[in-house]
This record gives structure tokens, sequence and C-alpha cells, in this order.
């Protein structure tokens, strides 16, 4: 909502020099803020038709790039806490020089914490009972 106020900050200064009266004005801006929130929202409403039409798709192509991403990023975040570590302890075991980089993880992570966030939210839908599907 930041991006809206920061459109919608000028639009109210420029109220100021041409409308004198001060309900008015504030009328004004209130109208522009509150259809900037209705757009905000409908543009929601329509990105959950469209995540609802994607899962319901029988097409892998469709349906599957979300679980395709959280593949991705649980194999990232295995690899970067669990396999690399444990390699790089074993090959220091065996006096070996080789040390196997880090994964930078600065992109993926925030992805990965997003999903694991929306995915305990759905848990908590099915432990009180009001999901869709029992």
């Amino acid at each position: 909502m930041s991006l809206i106020n920061t459109l919608i900050g000028p639009v109210t200064g420029l109220l100021d020099k041409f409308i004198p009266d001060a309900g008015e004005k504030m009328a004004i801006a209130h109208e522009l803020s509150t259809m900037a929130e209705r757009h905000a929202q409908e543009l929601a409403k329509g990105q959950l038709e469209v995540n609802k039409i994607e899962a319901a798709s029988t097409s892998w192509f469709v349906a599957g790039w979300r679980p395709f991403i959280g593949w991705v990023c649980g194999l990232g975040f295995f690899s970067n806490f669990l396999l690399i570590p444990l390699a790089n302890f074993l090959l220091a075991l065996n006096k070996s020089a080789i040390v196997v980089p880090m994964i930078d993880t600065t992109q993926m992570m925030p992805v990965l914490l997003g999903m694991l966030g929306l995915g305990s939210m759905r848990m908590v839908e099915k432990i009180k009972k009001v999901s869709r599907e029992k």
C-alpha cells in the first residue's frame, strides 16, 4: 500500500493549489484513496482466481510450477545447511584441500520462507477446521 500512498500523496498536494475549500479537498482525497484501495483489492481477487484455475489444472506445466519451486528451494536449503557442510567435514577428515563452496541463498530464502509461511497458515486452517476440504 505504500506505493499507492506514494502516488496519491502528490495528487492530494495538487488539490491544495486548485481547491480552496478544505472539506471538498478532504472528500476528494478520501475518494482517491478509497478508489486506489478498491483497485488493489480487485487486483488481489483477480490473482486469487488465477491461482485457483492454475491449481485445478491437470497439466503439470500449469499446476506443477509451485511444487517445483518448493522442491528447488527445499533442495537448496538442504544443500546449503546439511549436504555441503557435511561434505566439507568429510573432506576435511580425509585431509583434502577441496572445499565445496556454499550456495548464495539470498534470492532463494525469501521465496522459501514465504512458501513456508503460507504452508503453515494452511495447516492452521486445517487444524481449526475452517478449510474447504476436511
